[in-house]
């Protein structure tokens, strides 16, 4: 009975959070105008070193056509703002968090390397939708970034409005797997609510 009534306390404040007049002003933010405003110059750097990468080879000219291809991209393909008021970071359980994402990795796609090598056929898979309740759509990227790192599943849609996602599980042979990847989910919005939400 606590429980439930502190989710649904929870839940609550969220969805005011959520309508608070801070987000939606900044919501109602256009992409700054003039090309001035639109310079960001370590995301140009970014994808400059993105683009060398890309092409396999650091030479001047590669490091000019990236800088070139960055920029068009800033000017032409700008990004619109995204809200982030109310973010708290607790940095020793982001820290911590790390530490168990990098174990957690190592552990799935050694998952996932057994399946593939495996002398049997490959397991059933399954489209499963499942919640991803944080108050910013900034964390919620987050959360779908860090998901979509770990070989396994996939997030294939994002219901911003509900906060839910629908993920494609790679290993879905029974219902003992699928639940096991939902509780994986549930865990990451805990965490991310932890290291973001909490004051």
């Amino acid at each position: 009975m606590g429980t439930s009534t502190q989710d649904a306390q929870d839940n609550r404040a969220r969805d005011k959070s959520q309508k608070s007049p801070a987000r939606e002003a900044h919501l109602k933010k256009r992409v700054p105008k003039g090309l001035r405003n639109r310079f960001r110059p370590w995301f140009i750097t970014w994808l400059m070193i993105m683009w060398i990468i890309l092409v396999g080879e650091i030479s001047w000219g590669n490091i000019v056509a990236g800088l070139i291809v960055g920029t068009l991209v800033v000017y032409l393909l700008p990004l619109p703002a995204m809200p982030v008021t109310g973010l708290h970071v607790s940095w020793h359980k982001l820290a911590w968090f790390l530490v168990v994402f990098v174990v957690e990795l190592l552990r799935a796609s050694l998952h996932v390397a057994f399946l593939a090598l495996r002398p049997k056929e490959l397991p059933k898979t399954a489209i499963v939708t499942a919640p991803m309740r944080v108050s910013s759509e900034f964390i919620l990227v987050i959360a779908v970034t860090l998901y979509n790192l770990q070989p396994g599943g996939a997030i294939t849609d994002i219901d911003i409005a509900n906060r839910t996602l629908t993920i494609h599980l790679l290993d879905a042979d029974n219902d003992e797997r699928i639940e096991q990847e939902l509780e994986r989910v549930k865990i990451l919005e805990a965490r991310m609510i932890e290291i973001f939400e909490r004051t």
